[in-house]
């Protein structure tokens, strides 16, 4: 929950409301609930975070208020409105035991902006000490956002919560007034895939050791040898540590010329056949994620060893379904592990569903067969439409040049690279579009409409950079 609400309020300022817009308009909607009670004055309470920012513009429209802060705050729209509540003369306390007990006898109502939905595990001085005196005050209490400490064994026992365009889990168990406010966060934030989606991106620790970040293998190729070996160069470029590709003996030579980071594994024969699944096994069991199709042509062979593979792991590893493997899985259940990346004539294949040109349709379907086959859907298209059967975004991220063969492939790879971090596949599928849209903004920014493929992985570690947490 915490997290979603870091992407919210990311995207928000991505489609153009700033997080400063969404602090005040959050200030302001607290004390628009607080003037609505017959209570005069209140003690604002204030943690150091952005939940304190609230607090703080919420005593500046309140006016008639008291703030205790926990500590001096550590954000920089805090540490604003902190300055902004000092300037209108409002009076600003710092927290100790006496301080509080003597103003929650002076004041008629508690407003509690101390901890928001990051804070995780039991409370820490001062803040336990601080809910402990509240919760001894016979005081009507709002909480900000969340009661601080919710979701462990010592929370603020709040008579409303004044929360934030949508009630958080478990909130309506401990109290039954709860008011959720518009702060003005843009519909798009939350239909589209942005910025505050790459949230979900680990960075890798310094002490990581060469495969901590990740392992992909491609299985693919035979009629097709740049498919393979462009999906397993973004994987790379997406940041996992090592990229295995497994292609048929035919073209093994020159996929292996493709990169020296690949490490390629030939396959006997010339297509993707049952009887190469042991020769790969030992890649397979190394790799978190196989992404299985690209380059690997409609041989029926193929098309069988496909679901041998995927029944066979698909309760242990990662997938990523792509190209010509689609179509092999379409009476085919998963477990949740799953990405599937058609675009809509390869989703007719694997449903049997023409889809409508209307994005409201698509997104309908979309969410059925998602639910359906207990997998994430990624639909490549104008709009990109990204379904879990549970959830579903959109991506508008990209441009007309776009069309070039192989942006498929680059899509397949960076999502294989993400599942391999162990991003939920259905952020992992909406970091993919995003990624892959902006490099291939940048890209085509360079090259215009003579944008190939390949100069889109070429910006994928820039996007990455700059979005990123």
């Amino acid at each position: 929950m915490d997290m979603e609400t870091k992407v919210l309020d990311r995207n928000a300022e991505w489609f153009g409301v700033s997080t400063e817009t969404l602090m005040e308009n959050a200030g302001r909607a607290v004390a628009e609930e607080a003037k609505k009670l017959p209570y005069k004055k209140w003690l604002v309470l204030c943690g150091t975070g952005n939940n304190g920012g609230d607090g703080y513009v919420a005593a500046r429209y309140i006016k008639n208020a008291v703030i205790i802060y926990a500590g001096k705050p550590k954000t920089t729209l805090a540490r604003k409105n902190y300055r902004r509540a000092r300037a209108m003369g409002i009076p600003l306390l710092p927290y100790n035991k006496e301080i509080l007990e003597e103003e929650i006898k002076k004041c008629d109502g508690i407003i509690d902006a101390l901890l928001g939905v990051g804070v995780k595990g039991e409370l820490r001085e001062p803040y336990r000490e601080m809910v402990e005196v509240v919760n001894n005050a016979s005081k009507y209490v709002i909480s900000v956002d969340v009661p601080s400490g919710m979701g462990g064994n010592l929370f603020v026992k709040a008579d409303k919560i004044v929360t934030f365009h949508f009630v958080k889990k478990g909130m309506e168990e401990i109290c039954n007034d709860i008011v959720v406010a518009d702060i003005g966060i843009p519909e798009e934030a939350e239909k589209y895939v942005g910025a505050g989606d790459m949230l979900y991106y680990p960075r890798p620790k310094r002490d990581a050791h060469k495969g901590d970040n990740g392992i992909v293998a491609v299985i693919g190729g035979g009629p097709y040898t740049g498919a393979p070996a462009m999906a397993a160069m973004a994987a790379l470029r997406s940041g996992c540590d090592l990229v295995y590709v497994c292609v048929p003996s035919r073209v093994w030579s020159v996929v292996a010329s493709f990169a020296p980071e690949l490490i390629v594994k030939e396959m006997d024969g010339d297509h993707f056949s049952p009887r190469n699944i042991e020769e790969i096994e030992d890649i397979v069991e190394r790799a978190d994620t196989i992404l299985v199709g690209p380059g690997m042509g409609k041989n029926e062979e193929s098309m069988e060893a496909c679901r041998m593979l995927i029944k066979k792991y698909m309760d242990r590893k990662y997938f990523v379904i792509d190209a010509d493997a689609i179509s092999a899985v379409k009476d085919m259940e998963f477990n949740e592990n799953v990405i599937i990346t058609p675009h809509a004539g390869e989703f007719r294949k694997l449903t049997g569903i023409s889809l409508p040109e209307d994005v409201e349709g698509r997104k309908e379907i979309l969410m059925e067969e998602a639910k359906r086959r207990n997998a994430t859907i990624l639909l490549k298209g104008p709009t990109d439409i990204i379904s879990d059967g549970e959830r579903v975004k959109m991506n508008i991220v990209h441009n007309e040049a776009m069309t070039v063969g192989g942006t498929g492939d680059v899509l397949a790879g960076i999502a294989s690279c993400m599942l391999s971090k162990k991003i939920a596949p259905f952020h992992s599928a909406c970091m993919a579009a995003f990624v892959n849209g902006m490099a291939g903004n940048m890209a085509y920014e360079d090259y215009g409409h003579g944008m190939v493929a390949g100069d889109i992985i070429d910006y994928i570690p820039d996007v990455i950079e700059s979005y990123a947490p």
